[in-house]
């Protein structure tokens, strides 16, 4: 029984440690652009090859 006087509060501090980094995630605009990275490798930025 005294394990889980230890065990809540750490969980329950965990899930607030991630909600925290999640809102600080939005807040700092990490995912607005969710197509920009997966479509960045398709670019070519080389040009045509030399004969």
């Amino acid at each position: 029984m005294s394990g889980l006087a230890i065990l809540i509060p750490v969980a329950l501090g965990l899930g607030l440690a991630g909600l925290a980094a999640f809102l600080w995630a939005i807040h700092r605009r990490q995912f607005d652009d969710l197509d920009g990275a997966a479509l960045r490798i398709l670019i070519d930025e080389d040009g045509p090859p030399e004969v």
